[in-house]
């Protein structure tokens, strides 16, 4: 047997090559892998054989089976355990983890991999550990455990940045964008997806390129936006079910059925229907969960209502249960949205009510989950600088005395940077939970959390305040003619121009869409009138030039409530302000009311 020997063979760089070029040129590195597999086991080369086989394992677990990939994978920890080679037993580990979570046993897979994290963090170096904590997020992602699956996704993309990743920084963004969407948080999903796909561009590795594609299907479909996915839903279904497209990864039928039918493409998405149903029993729990929602939304394309009803209702019982094994609470809320528009269509409002009360309890599920996870990244981050620290503060103790100082000094520098890089990405994470990235206002959950602590201040000190809500007028006619470019430069110019007109003890928030929130404590209903009026004058005078045509004499209704008119809650005066705006849209928009 070959051990220490095998550093410098050709079998073992073969194999080294092959686990470098996975993500980068997949073909490549299966045929690497084999070939070095081929002249390992010649040579009883048992370190070769191992990174030979833990190449393929890998592989076979993006084109082929979990169970194929598994028996590749217990191969080459059997040759690691014979060349004691503990960083590719590791590695080997973390992908036997990824096939047993793929086959439904999240729990088993979790129990394997995490207890060998400490020892990952001290002898792995780069995407390798990479490899390893994205493993662990895959377990967390599979028992629904998002606030973790997060974390150990950021730190695992930490370590495998773009410069020493060799494509696997590519995996995680996809990753990433796959757990912000389950979160709820679609924009910032988006952005991984974009800066995954930026990648592909250097890669040749048409599975990745489709993940990400199926990721950017889903974010736009959440965002209302389910047309722009048509381009990629064709390349989706040009993909071949092999080595050289999609290899055996799931079609998801089911997902860009929801995208065309939401795209008011009808017969292409009876198609994806029927192509999901045509896959049996072989899908996941979030995979049956949504072929149900497709097909109940088919139904109500086609206008058959009860149909979509009598369609979804044998899923209703799992879809409740919040303890339910497999089935993700995006998955859910998205469920509950289309049973209640097909109680609805159907003319069974109660049902439809409760169904959309449970959509919403779910939305704020996410909500808290989204929150969770961006704090739990920051607590990990933290939790591996210690375990980082306290290991080389062991490695310190055994070099020469004279040495000493001059590493002490330079763990300090390093601790000193990664607590900034730790006060910096807990800076960017407060913002992204609270700010609305187009417009820089707050965004709805702040104004959740700001609304009832102004209120009982005002109670408390016997001061009114004034609550507005600004929907600006005719803004989906604006959409549809010029585009949605041109609709988010209205709003983040509406945004600005809100943002300049407020007090500092002021609270302007994007409430929705094209809706507008505006808390102004000490003001009551006659001085935030004045306000928005003039916030209305001036918008009326701006001008705007969107592809050859002059916009401008825009305008918006508003609706005005303060806590004089003995609003009992927060909800209430929040209730007084709506009904006014809609009061003022009957009207005939381009005004301002106030609730009397």
């Amino acid at each position: 047997m070959a051990t220490g020997r095998s550093s410098t063979s050709a079998a073992l760089r073969h194999a080294r090559r092959a686990w470098n070029l996975l993500q980068v040129d997949s073909a490549q590195a299966r045929a690497l892998a084999e070939r070095a597999i081929k002249a390992a086991v010649a040579e009883s080369d048992a370190m070769a054989e191992g990174w030979g086989r833990l190449a393929l394992g890998f592989h076979l677990l993006y084109y082929a089976t979990a169970a194929e990939a598994a028996a590749e994978l217990r191969r080459a920890q059997a040759s690691f355990e014979r060349a004691a080679d503990r960083p590719g037993h590791l590695l080997a580990a973390a992908g036997l983890a990824r096939s047993t979570w793929r086959q439904g046993r999240a729990q088993e897979a979790l129990d394997l991999v995490l207890p060998r994290r400490d020892e990952g963090v001290q002898i792995l170096k780069h995407e390798q550990l990479g490899v390893l904590l994205n493993a662990i997020a895959g377990c967390y992602s599979a028992r629904g455990d998002s606030a973790q699956a997060f974390a150990y996704m950021f730190e695992a993309l930490r370590h495998a940045g773009p410069r020493g990743g060799r494509g696997f920084d590519t995996v995680l963004h996809c990753n990433l964008a796959h757990e912000l969407l389950q979160i709820g948080d679609y924009e910032h999903a988006l952005v991984h997806v974009g800066q995954g796909l930026a990648r592909c561009g250097a890669l040749k590795n048409a599975r990745l390129q489709s993940v990400l594609w199926i990721n950017r299907v889903i974010g736009l479909t959440e965002l209302g936006r389910a047309a722009e996915c048509l381009p990629d839903i064709a390349a989706l279904l040009a993909l071949p079910a092999d080595p050289s497209g999609r290899g055996r990864m799931a079609a998801h039928y089911e997902t860009l059925a929801i995208a065309a039918l939401r795209a008011g493409q009808v017969a292409l998405g009876a198609d994806l229907v029927e192509r999901a149903w045509g896959q049996g029993d072989a899908l996941l729990a979030d995979e049956r969960l949504e072929r149900d929602t497709a097909t109940g939304l088919l139904a109500l394309a086609h206008g058959r209502p009860r149909d979509a009803v009598a369609a979804m209702l044998p899923a209703l019982a799992r879809a409740l249960r919040d303890d339910e094994p497999g089935l993700s609470v995006r998955m859910r809320a998205q469920f509950f949205v289309v049973l209640s528009e097909a109680h609805e269509a159907a003319g069974q409002v109660a049902e439809s009510l409760a169904a959309l009360q449970q959509s919403q309890r779910l939305s704020r599920l996410q909500g808290q989950m989204a929150s969770g996870a961006r704090y739990q990244a920051a607590a990990l981050h933290t939790e591996v600088l210690r375990l980082q620290h306290r290991l080389d503060e062991n490695d310190a103790h055994r070099r020469q005395l004279e040495r000493a100082r001059a590493e002490l000094a330079a763990m300090n520098d390093e601790l000193t940077r990664q607590v900034k890089q730790v006060q910096a990405l807990q800076q960017a994470l407060m913002a992204q939970a609270t700010q609305d990235p187009l417009t820089g206002l707050f965004n709805r959950r702040h104004l959740n959390d700001a609304l009832p602590t102004l209120f009982a201040l005002a109670q408390r000190d016997a001061q009114t305040m004034s609550l507005a809500i600004i929907d600006l007028d005719h803004f989906k006619r604006i959409n549809d003619e010029h585009g949605h470019v041109a609709g988010d430069r209205l709003l983040a110019a509406f945004g600005e121009l809100l943002a300049g007109q407020c007090r500092r003890s002021d609270v302007a928030c994007r409430y929705g869409g094209e809706e507008f929130c505006l808390l102004m404590p000490r003001t009551d209903a006659a001085g935030a009138r004045r306000k928005v009026q003039t916030l209305l004058r001036r918008w009326r005078a701006q001008v705007f030039e969107l592809g050859g045509t002059t916009l401008h004499g825009l305008s918006f209704s508003a609706g005005i409530a303060d806590t004089g008119l003995a609003c009992t809650s927060p909800d209430a005066l929040l209730k007084a302000a709506d009904d006014r705006l809609l009061t003022a849209k009957r009207e005939g928009r381009n005004r301002v009311g106030v609730a009397a």
